[in-house]
C-alpha cells in the first residue's frame, strides 16, 4: 500500500501542489479495473518511486465501504450482504475525500478489512499527485462524484470471463464454491445490471477486454504522459469548457506488434481481499 502514502505518524507538513487530473475507472466485478490501473502505473514508471516523487496514484472505491452493524456483519460473514449495492458505500466520505484530493490536499483514507468486514482504526495518508486514478464498480453512479472526474474509463469485459475470475479468486481465499455462486447470482449479477452497467453511458473511453487491450492502455498512457509533461492545464480547460465529453470512444481489439512494457510489482491503495 505504498503507492500513494504511508501509515499515520509521518508528521510531514502540507506541501503546495497543483490541482490533480482525476480519472475514474469503472467496470463490473473482476473486469480488470485494478489491473488496468496497475499497468498504467507500470508503463509510466510510477510504481517504484516514493510519495515525494510520485506523480500518479491509484485509489480504490473499496476503501469507502460503510461500517456495518452487527446484523449486517453477520450477514456478510455468510455471504448474504450486498456489497455491490450503492447503499453499501459511504458516499459522503468518498465525496469529501475526492474533493480534498482535487484541491491538492494531503488526505487520510480508511482501511477496510474484507475478512472481518469492518473498517480498521488504521488509515492511510494520501499525498498530492498530478494524476489520480480512482477505480471501483460504482464510481460513476453518484452524480456528485461522477462530475468530479476529468476523464472516465469503463473496463468492459465479458460476463463469463468476469465470473470465472471471481470464482477462482474467491476459492483461493478459502471460500465455498456454492456460497460464491449464490452470492453472485443473488447480489453481484443483478447489481451489475441495475447499477453498474447503466453507468457505462457516462464513460468517455470504453476499454474492451481490460488490460489485454494494450492498444487502449498505451493510448491512455500517452494522454497521461502529456499531462505529466505539463499539459494538465489544457486538459482541465477542456474539461471545464466541454466537460471533456465531446465524444465516446471504444478502443478496438489489440493489433499485432503493439508495445507492452515489462510488468513489475503492484502499487496502489486497495485491500488484498477486495470483493471486486
Amino acid at each position: 500500500m505504498a503507492s500513494a502514502g504511508s501509515s499515520l505518524g509521518g508528521g510531514e507538513a502540507e506541501r503546495p501542489h497543483p490541482r490533480p487530473f482525476l480519472i475514474g475507472v469503472s467496470g463490473g466485478t473482476a473486469s480488470g479495473k485494478s489491473t488496468v490501473c496497475e499497468k498504467i502505473m507500470e508503463l509510466l514508471g510510477q510504481n517504484e518511486v516514493d510519495h515525494h516523487q510520485r506523480k500518479l496514484i491509484i485509489l480504490s472505491q473499496d476503501r469507502f465501504y460503510k461500517v456495518l452493524t452487527a446484523e449486517q456483519k453477520a450477514k456478510a460473514l455468510k455471504g448474504q450482504y450486498n456489497f455491490d449495492h450503492p447503499g453499501a458505500f459511504d458516499n459522503d466520505l468518498m465525496h469529501t475525500t475526492l474533493k480534498n484530493i482535487v484541491e491538492g490536499k494531503t488526505v487520510e483514507v480508511p482501511t477496510y478489512d474484507f475478512v472481518t468486514h469492518s473498517r480498521l482504526a488504521e488509515t492511510t495518508v494520501v499525498y498530492p499527485a498530478d494524476v489520480v486514478l480512482f477505480e471501483g464498480i460504482l464510481v460513476f453512479y453518484n452524480q456528485d462524484i461522477r462530475d468530479m472526474f476529468h476523464l472516465r474509463l469503463f473496463v468492459d469485459t465479458d460476463s463469463d470471463v468476469r465470473l470465472s475470475r471471481r470464482v477462482l479468486r474467491d476459492m483461493k481465499r478459502g471460500r465455498d464454491l456454492e456460497q460464491i455462486l449464490t452470492q453472485y447470482t443473488t447480489f453481484v449479477k443483478p447489481a451489475f445490471e441495475e447499477f453498474c452497467l447503466p453507468t457505462k453511458k457516462y464513460a468517455d473511453v470504453i476499454i474492451p477486454r481490460g488490460v489485454d487491450n494494450m492498444v487502449a492502455i498505451n493510448l491512455i498512457v500517452q494522454h497521461i504522459q502529456d499531462i505529466l509533461n505539463g499539459d494538465i492545464c489544457k486538459w482541465q480547460r477542456g474539461a471545464m469548457n466541454g466537460h471533456g465529453r465531446t465524444y465516446k470512444r471504444s478502443f478496438p481489439e489489440q493489433a499485432e506488434g503493439s508495445t507492452m512494457l515489462t510488468a513489475s510489482k503492484r502499487s496502489h491503495l486497495e485491500s488484498s481481499s477486495r470483493p471486486h
